[in-house]
């Protein structure tokens, strides 16, 4: 029998040849949160990507977490390390102290065109529907803007493979056997079936590299300050201007030594009105750390306001 069993010369394998292959090197992850230690509070999947205990995820599946257990294919657990992670691409890496482990082996998401076959392996609904696997094909690629506002977040494949809660970190596979793609159910789109979608993996190779290494993104500016956006609406009630307020000042950045402080508005930056967070943020990250860049800022007080000018060095984001 030489039909669905066994490679065929071109190294195509069949979906049992794909599942054997594949299954061992994806992951259970559960996650446990403060006041609750006793059950998880969040789950996902993960892809081993190193013999020696290094595995993907997504940021959203390991977020606020204070403890980790990533469970095998073969029912063994083990502590896990968060070794980084980026919100903006929704990637993460963690630790395990294990040897000797099925790793997967990574394919070329480029190479990918509309109509390649394609499944995906995970946990949907976490441990009780481990290892589920489900097929179908490529259906779009390069999708933009899905999920995310962030200037850094990447672009997306499309499946019509079945991606639910808990697949989210999990394998998106070729039909060589080869992981092209981490599967996102964050992204998942309400009310529609027959949609899912996946990080590339060139895409996330890159950023896995960085957070291995230095446990953040390196080379991405900030600014130094958490608030919120003050729209129009809001600033009509509050007879305040349009802009970002400000809530906190990270000491560590040139902005805190401006003598700019919680509550303050952000209006504009290098003259370009803010009108919404991205522009503040896709003008920041058009920048390099040690850039500088020119903020005019609005100081409220009792209802009469000034504004001022400060000059100040972006600093590098950490990824917090």
């Amino acid at each position: 029998d030489t039909t669905s069993e066994t490679t065929s010369a071109d190294g195509i394998l069949s979906d049992k040849e794909i599942i054997r292959k594949v299954s061992p090197a994806v992951v259970g992850v559960e996650c446990y949160s403060f006041g609750n230690s006793f059950t998880p509070t969040n789950s996902g999947s993960g892809i081993i990507m190193t013999a020696d205990g290094y595995i993907v995820t997504n940021a959203h599946v390991v977020e606020d977490a204070v403890g980790i257990t990533v469970l095998l294919e073969n029912g063994d657990a083990y502590t896990a390390t968060l070794i980084g992670s980026d919100t903006d691409t929704d990637l993460a890496v963690l630790k395990i102290d294990a040897n000797n482990l099925t790793y997967a082996e990574f394919g070329n998401s480029d190479a990918l065109e509309r109509g390649d076959r394609v499944i995906a392996i995970g946990n949907p609904g976490g441990t009780v529907l481990a290892g589920s696997t489900t097929g179908g094909m490529v259906s779009g690629l390069n999708r933009k803007n899905i999920g995310s506002s962030s200037p850094y977040s990447t672009s997306y494949i499309q499946v019509d493979a079945a991606i639910n809660p808990g697949n989210s970190g999990g394998a998106l596979v070729n039909a060589y056997g080869q992981v092209i793609g981490i599967n996102s159910a964050k992204i998942a789109e309400e009310d529609y079936e027959g949609i899912g979608f996946a990080i590339p993996i060139n895409e996330a190779l890159p950023i896995i590299q960085e957070l291995m290494e230095y446990g953040h993104v390196t080379g991405r500016a900030a600014l130094g300050v958490q608030g919120y956006m003050i729209n129009e609406a809001v600033a009509s009630m509050r007879r305040l201007p349009v802009g970002f307020g400000i809530e906190y000042v990270d000491p560590s950045s040139d902005l805190a030594s401006k003598n700019v402080v919680a509550g303050d508005i952000i209006t504009q930056i290098n003259g370009i009105d803010i009108t919404s967070s991205e522009v503040l943020t896709n003008e920041i990250a058009s920048h390099s750390p040690g850039d500088t860049v020119t903020l005019t800022i609005y100081r409220s007080r009792s209802g009469d306001g000034r504004s001022f000018e400060v000059s100040v060095t972006l600093i590098e984001s950490t990824g917090d």
